[in-house]
C-alpha cells in the first residue's frame, strides 16, 4: 500500500467549519496522528475511525489546537481499550506537555507523569526516526511564538510538513536544493501580514518549482473564496484520502 494521509482538520486556530490542523499518516500496519487538537476526537468520529485504531501520536508544539485533545485520547486508551498509545514529541517538549497542558487534569494518585499514560518516544533535532515500515520523521526547530519552541517535520526524508510556522524561505529552498522535496504541506495565513504563520502572499513570492510541490493547510473558514487566487498552490481537503508515491500526491 502507498502510503496514505487523511488531513482529519485543516482550519486554523479560530476556525469552525474547519477543525484543528491535524492529520493521519497511514501505512499497511501503522496508523499515525500528527498532533491531537481539541477537536480531534470529534474529527476522527465523523471520519467513522475509532480512537483504538491509532497506534501514535506525533506532537509538533503546544498549543491547544495541537495537544488539546491529548486527555481524551489518553483516557481512552486506558480505561476503554486498555494499553498504551505510543507518544512521539521533541525531547524538550516532553516535560512542559506533561506539567504546562496535561498534569492538571490527569495526575492522581497512579499517574504523575507522561509515561503512566503513554509509551513515550523522545526526538531529537536532525536525527531521523523511524516509526514503522514506510514511514520515517525527522523533527525541524521552525520560528512560531517568540520564545517558543516549536517543530515542522521531514517525513520519509522528501515530504516536508509545517507545523505552525513563520514564512521561512531559505530553509524551504535548503531542503528542496538538499532532498529533492517531492511534496510540502504548508501552513497559511490568507488574510493579513504573516506573523505567526506564512501567509498567502509570502508563499506566493516562493520560486515557481517549489509552489508547484506546495499544498496549503491550516486555512480560514472563507478558505474557498481564495480557490483560483493561490497561483500554483493548491488546498489541500479536510477528510479526504490521499495517496502519497514517487510521483506526488493524488486522491483516492
Amino acid at each position: 500500500m502507498d502510503l496514505q494521509l487523511i488531513m482529519i482538520g485543516t482550519g486554523s486556530a479560530f476556525a469552525k467549519q474547519y477543525f484543528n490542523n491535524n492529520s493521519l499518516w497511514i501505512t499497511d500496519r501503522y496508523t499515525l496522528l500528527i498532533d491531537c487538537g481539541i477537536t480531534a476526537p470529534m474529527a476522527l468520529h465523523q471520519l467513522g475511525i475509532s480512537i483504538g485504531d491509532l497506534d501514535g501520536v506525533l506532537i509538533t508544539h503546544l498549543h491547544g489546537d495541537h495537544v488539546g485533545g491529548l486527555e481524551e485520547i489518553a483516557f481512552q486508551f486506558q480505561f476503554r481499550f486498555g494499553r498504551k498509545l505510543q507518544l512521539f514529541i521533541p525531547e524538550k517538549l516532553a516535560e512542559p506537555l506533561w506539567n504546562h497542558c496535561l498534569r492538571a487534569g490527569m495526575e492522581d494518585a497512579q499517574h504523575s507523569s507522561l509515561e503512566d499514560y503513554f509509551d513515550v518516544h523522545l526526538l531529537k533535532e536532525t536525527e531521523p526516526h523511524r516509526i514503522a515500515d514506510g514511514l520515517t520523521v525527522e523533527i525541524v526547530r521552525t520560528e512560531h511564538i517568540a520564545e517558543k519552541l516549536s517543530y515542522s517535520l521531514i517525513i520519509n526524508r522528501d515530504i516536508f510538513y509545517s507545523a505552525d510556522m513563520k514564512f521561512a524561505p531559505d530553509l524551504l529552498t535548503r531542503l528542496d536544493e538538499e532532498r529533492q522535496l517531492r511534496l510540502i504541506l504548508h501552513d497559511c495565513q490568507l488574510h493579513g501580514p504573516g506573523i505567526v504563520h506564512a501567509s498567502l502572499e509570502e508563499l506566493r513570492s516562493l520560486p515557481e518549482h517549489i509552489r508547484r510541490k506546495a499544498w496549503l493547510m491550516h486555512y480560514d473558514d472563507d478558505m474557498e473564496s481564495f480557490i483560483g487566487k493561490t497561483g500554483e498552490m493548491r488546498f489541500i481537503k479536510q477528510h479526504q484520502r490521499y495517496a502519497i508515491d514517487e510521483q506526488g500526491i493524488r486522491e483516492i
